[in-house]
């Protein structure tokens, strides 16, 4: 039976919001201490074991929803980095936005500006980020090709690596050099309540200022002539997606680390199942990544290691093949 067009992006985006709840449940139900429905019912009214409790509220708890906010402000991101630069190899990590980003934080957590004060780690994270894609957003005004702004992405994104190498050389005691290496592999390890109050406005503010620009993104499709014609302000659209992609990801990577490959994966898994407009794929790009991210986050859980294997290398180890396959395609999936 073929599903009405008009049916079809309610029941995709239905269909992901509920598999993010279902597995946002199973972040919870997933770790070396089980829990039956009597203690989780007692673990949220307050009449359970207090060991169990805080085990289930204090730190998985806090650990699932940053799964799926941290995913959501990946997913969008890369779905609207596609949808303006018209590339489908663009997302936050490729263009560099996540290292300078994780450059940033690697500079509050070096010089010890990240004990000071709570916000500082983020607002570093957020300068970082805007310091790396602002010359890029720049470039997208006059560049002939995406194909440029990608490699200038990733010069970018190396130029940040080496920042945060040289920082891990010039660590005053392995220890630092220990927990900047750790917190680069991207984790939601040992996440409480504090990283995630400290995440949120970020991530709604810059996720908010991305998912405002859906029909200027639709018209862009036809050309930057065709839009300016429409009322597409080109200029204001560059910094409305700079400032979004930079608070939210900076936000993102100030808690969870340098996690890669969402924002490609997720928008061409669901590009298919909509009508290919960029606007189309916003809202199902962020409740997709939400879902990778707690999918994968259960995942590194349940791989039988030593210790606990960091969630930004489960995601390259995903995307990686994603992004190298769409390299070498001469055919482009729009």
């Amino acid at each position: 039976m073929t599903i009405s067009p008009s049916y079809r992006r309610p029941l995709l985006i239905a269909g992901l919001a509920l598999a993010a709840v279902l597995l946002a449940v199973g972040s919870l139900l997933t770790g070396p201490t089980r829990f039956g429905s009597h203690e989780i019912i007692g673990a949220f009214t307050g009449a359970g074991d207090p060991v169990l409790r805080a085990v289930l509220l204090e730190l998985r708890l806090p650990r699932a929803l940053l799964a799926l906010v941290v995913g959501a402000m990946l997913g969008l991101g890369g779905a609207v980095l596609q949808g303006y630069l018209r590339n489908p190899l663009a997302e936050p990590s490729v263009l560099g936005a996540s290292n300078a980003a994780a450059l940033g934080a690697v500079i509050a957590l070096y010089f010890g500006i990240s004990q000071l004060h709570p916000l500082s780690l983020p607002l570093l994270a957020i300068a970082g980020a805007m310091a790396g894609l602002t010359p890029l957003m720049l470039l997208a005004g006059r560049a002939e090709s995406p194909l440029s702004l990608i490699l200038a992405g990733i010069a970018i994104g190396t130029l940040a690596g080496a920042g945060i190498s040289l920082a891990l050389n010039l660590a005053p005691n392995p220890f630092a050099a220990m927990e900047i290496m750790s917190w680069l592999m991207g984790s939601l390890e040992d996440r409480s309540f504090a990283h995630f109050w400290l995440a949120l406005p970020c991530i709604t503010l810059g996720g908010a200022l991305l998912l405002w620009n859906g029909r200027a993104l639709d018209a862009l499709t036809l050309g930057e002539e065709a839009a300016q014609t429409l009322g597409v302000d080109l200029r204001a659209l560059r910094w409305r997606i700079l400032a979004g992609i930079a608070i939210g990801v900076g936000g993102a990577v100030a808690v969870a680390g340098a996690i890669g490959f969402v924002g490609l994966i997720v928008p061409h898994l669901l590009r298919p199942l909509t009508d290919r407009a960029p606007s189309a794929l916003l809202l199902p790009s962020a409740l997709g990544g939400a879902a990778l991210l707690s999918a994968a986050d259960i995942a590194v859980r349940l791989i039988p290691t030593d210790a606990e294997l960091h969630l930004g290398v489960l995601t390259a180890l995903l995307g990686v093949p994603v992004f190298l396959y769409h390299l070498v395609r001469e055919r482009r999936l729009w």
